[in-house]
């Protein structure tokens, strides 16, 4: 073992959430420059050392399989749900039909967990509000809701189903 891996180790205790807060930063700014890599970088590089040191519970990795899927998923609903919530915006406000609904998780690793709240959170239209004390069920605000059931299993196949196969 080379001396530098306990170094290397403190320093990215989590190289797979590093890329991850790079990679969201990246999106989350809608230009990409060279300063705001550097900002994304200098991000990945300290949300990750403060995670350590709040959270013992490691990621364990299951299959990266569906990363790339759920990543095309997620871009698309994305933009769907922008144009889908400005004609709600912009249409006749009563028509809105906003509502809490508590998701029934079956994903039980946190880091799963929290990828979901934050995939639900970046799609407009929904929030992540809160997690059960025993992180089985995740509270949603949805600004316009036709269906409680039909959203949760939208919801459970479209991110959670792949979350459970990254984060076993």
């Amino acid at each position: 073992m080379s001396p530098h891996r306990p170094l290397l180790r403190r320093l990215f205790p989590s190289p797979v959430l590093s890329i991850t807060v790079v990679a969201f930063w990246m999106v989350m700014s809608f230009t990409f420059d060279v300063g705001q890599l550097l900002l994304g970088l200098l991000l990945g590089l300290v949300v990750p050392l403060f995670a350590a040191r709040l959270d013992r519970e490691f990621a364990r990795i299951g299959t990266l399989r569906p990363v790339p899927r759920l990543v095309c998923t997620i871009l698309w609903d994305i933009l769907i749900c922008n144009l889908r919530v400005a004609a709600q915006v912009l249409g006749p406000e009563d028509r809105l039909k906003p509502a809490f609904i508590w998701l029934p998780l079956d994903i039980g690793n946190i880091h799963g967990i929290a990828a979901l709240t934050s995939f639900i959170t970046l799609t407009p239209g929904t929030v992540s509000a809160a997690l059960s004390e025993d992180r089985r069920h995740l509270l949603v605000h949805v600004l316009h809701l036709e269906d409680a059931d039909a959203l949760i299993a939208e919801i459970k196949s479209r991110y959670e189903a792949p979350l459970m196969e990254i984060f076993p």
